[in-house]
């Protein structure tokens, strides 16, 4: 009986491996320089296998150089598998639970590059009109409640590295359109644990959400809701902001005994 061999390992996807554990292990960009001395080949070979992962959304340049995040891939993976399904069941009564006490569209979001992506929703019953942002859409992180959420307590930094150098689009006069006051509403969103769009991305939509954080105080998630300005007067905002904040921190908790 002939005995059985160990197949060899193909070099280029034992590599390939090797460039995603080490940007998933870095709390910042790693620059291509890095990637290079970690697999000891030359520089150019690198690049063609870190261009491949970025390709397929494995990877992202931030600030369209060769320093490498985790791109949108290593999420909808992730999303089909394990953690992120805890997040939707876990989340998913609570979501219903916020619309029914204000009334209004709740919503749960991720972040996937420079966009929040909702991954549930729930519509108020009654109400007329509701808010749209169906699940499986995306909108900007920095001109909405739910985007600098995900974004709460990133300085000027992290938020480079997240959109490079280049200036923000003004959906509407209210928008943030520097990094820099970007940064100043994110330290504000941590020290609150909330975050608020007047009208930055939609006009005539008001929007507020809370972070959700993991076991290492990583925001993973943001869960808010959104209501026409008619509905959402300032005089609401203390008694909204409440239950939001009072659900992000049930859903923190929960992924806290769960995850």
């Amino acid at each position: 009986m002939k005995k059985t061999l160990d197949t060899p390992p193909i070099q280029s996807l034992d590599r390939g491996l090797c460039i995603l554990e080490a940007v998933a292990g870095s709390d910042e960009p790693v620059p291509l320089g890095r990637l290079t001395d970690l697999l000891g080949i030359d520089r150019s070979s690198v690049f063609r296998l870190a261009n491949t992962l970025r390709r397929r959304g494995f990877l992202a340049n931030p600030a369209g150089g060769r320093d490498y995040i985790l791109g949108p891939s290593i999420w909808r993976l992730s999303r089909r598998y394990g953690w992120s399904s805890l997040l939707g069941i876990i989340s998913h009564e609570h979501l219903k639970s916020l619309a029914t006490m204000t009334g209004e569209t709740s919503h749960l979001a991720v972040r996937e590059g420079k966009q929040a992506l909702f991954i549930d929703h729930h519509s108020a019953t009654n109400q007329i009109l509701v808010v749209s942002g169906q699940t499986g859409e995306t909108v900007p992180l920095y001109c909405t409640a739910h985007g600098k959420a995900l974004l709460a307590g990133c300085g000027v930094v992290e938020l480079k590295a997240i959109f490079g150098n280049a200036s923000f689009q003004a959906y509407t006069p209210k928008t943030i359109v520097t990094i820099e006051q970007l940064a100043d509403a994110c330290a504000a969103i941590e020290a609150q644990q909330l975050a608020y769009d007047d009208s930055e991305y939609i006009p005539e939509l008001r929007c507020l959400a809370a972070p959700i954080y993991d076991r290492d105080h990583t925001v993973v998630a943001s869960i808010g809701i959104s209501a026409p300005i008619a509905r959402f007067p300032a005089e609401r905002y203390a008694m909204f902001a409440q239950h939001v904040l009072d659900v992000a921190r049930k859903i923190t908790t929960a992924l806290h005994v769960d995850g």
